[in-house]
């Protein structure tokens, strides 16, 4: 405890967004050792990939841009002190990541570019293809997307007849244990987009994706409805922080 305090002491004073900090306050030139520092990690991420770098190193690389004229070491390294890992930084809700000392509005930016562009790139793995042959792609997007979300996000997946994905939509978002759905709502959608058949996601941000009774009465809801209007539920996945569970494999389907 002693050694993290003379770590705030010392280092964080030294943070600040480049478009928040006085221009008297910057220096003029970049120092040398800092210029040099990051001219070898760009080099090593060139030459070896994020697969050579360890977490604190790759989340300097998104620093720099949010913070030119500062060494971002030691901010990179408390934020993943604070967060735990390299992903839970980028998916952090702002307000968090501004309660870090040292974190402004173009770290924020920065570190949600990353997040939008990792989610946006699985998504097109699985957008306008067979879902159901592309199952792993599918769980990566979803986990992607919401396994470390602070509060309960609804998702539904809508396929048309050959199980290819034609939308992904958010239908509702809620609290840390809890998110309104309405089955009604759900065909209704699927209806508008001539959907023939349907995947349930939703996430536990506790971290562990056992149902609950509401998510199982939920559930049945939806199936039911859908059947009426000839429209399949292939399954419901619960997203937890580090697996995954399927209503269909686990035998509630």
């Amino acid at each position: 405890m002693a050694q993290r305090s003379a770590f705030h002491d010392s280092a964080l004073p030294l943070f600040g967004d480049a478009d928040e900090a006085p221009v008297a306050a910057l220096p003029a030139r970049l120092p040398s050792y800092i210029k040099d520092h990051r001219k070898r990690l760009r080099a090593r991420f060139m030459q070896g990939g994020a697969g050579a770098m360890p977490d604190y190193e790759l989340l300097e690389l998104v620093l720099f841009r949010a913070i030119p004229q500062q060494d971002v070491k030691p901010l990179a390294r408390l934020l993943l002190d604070t967060f735990g890992d390299f992903n839970r930084v980028v998916t952090a809700p702002p307000a968090r990541l501004t309660a870090v000392q040292g974190v402004g509005d173009a770290v924020v930016q920065e570190l949600k570019i990353v997040e939008a562009a990792a989610q946006r790139m699985m998504r097109a793995r699985v957008m306008h293809r067979p879902v159901l042959s592309s199952w792993a792609a599918l769980l990566d997007y979803c986990h992607t997307a919401m396994a470390h979300r602070e509060t309960e996000q609804f998702r539904i997946l809508f396929l048309d007849r050959k199980n290819v994905l034609i939308a992904d939509e958010e239908q509702a978002t809620g609290t840390v244990d809890h998110v309104p759905v309405y089955p009604r709502e759900v065909v209704k959608r699927a209806l508008e987009l001539n959907a023939s058949a349907l995947i349930l996601v939703h996430n536990h941000p506790s971290g562990d994706p056992t149902p609950s009774g509401a998510d199982i009465d939920m559930t049945a809801q939806i199936r039911a409805a859908a059947e009426v209007l000839g429209m399949v539920l292939h399954d419901h996945l619960i997203i937890g922080k580090e697996r995954e569970l399927s209503f269909r494999s686990a035998g509630y389907l």
